[in-house]
């Protein structure tokens, strides 16, 4: 039999472990989404830029200076908006998170870290 603080440590090491794995879980989650999105951008860069666009390996800079190249910066520029509104979204979960268990007041991971080297 294990004594109460044994227990407490086994407790906590297990809780740490679904904690980590659970992060994992989301990561690997966000990985896949991100991947899919940069998939739908390519094909999204197949249909809007138009035939007859010339293809120049290596002076990917020149491309854009033509007068045709509206596509790709529309799908650079709709990519940015993407991105930056999937990180804004993340922000807000784990803030939103963090409140519901009552952690506001509490230091970041790095700063545990920090405090316990």
């Amino acid at each position: 039999m294990y004594d109460t603080a044994r227990r407490v440590t086994l407790v906590k090491q297990r809780v740490w472990e679904n904690t980590r794995r659970r992060q994992r879980r989301g990561i690997y989650g966000l990985s896949a989404m991100c991947m899919l999105l940069f998939a739908a951008l390519m094909q999204a860069a197949g249909t809007v830029v138009g035939p007859g666009q010339p293809e120049a390996w290596g002076v990917f800079g020149a491309m854009l200076l033509r007068e045709d190249a509206g596509g790709y910066v529309l799908v650079g520029v709709v990519s940015f908006t993407a991105a930056a509104a999937f990180t804004a979204l993340c922000f807000r979960l784990r803030n939103r998170e963090n409140q519901k268990k009552g952690g506001a007041d509490k230091p970041n991971r790095h700063e545990q870290e920090e405090k316990s080297q």
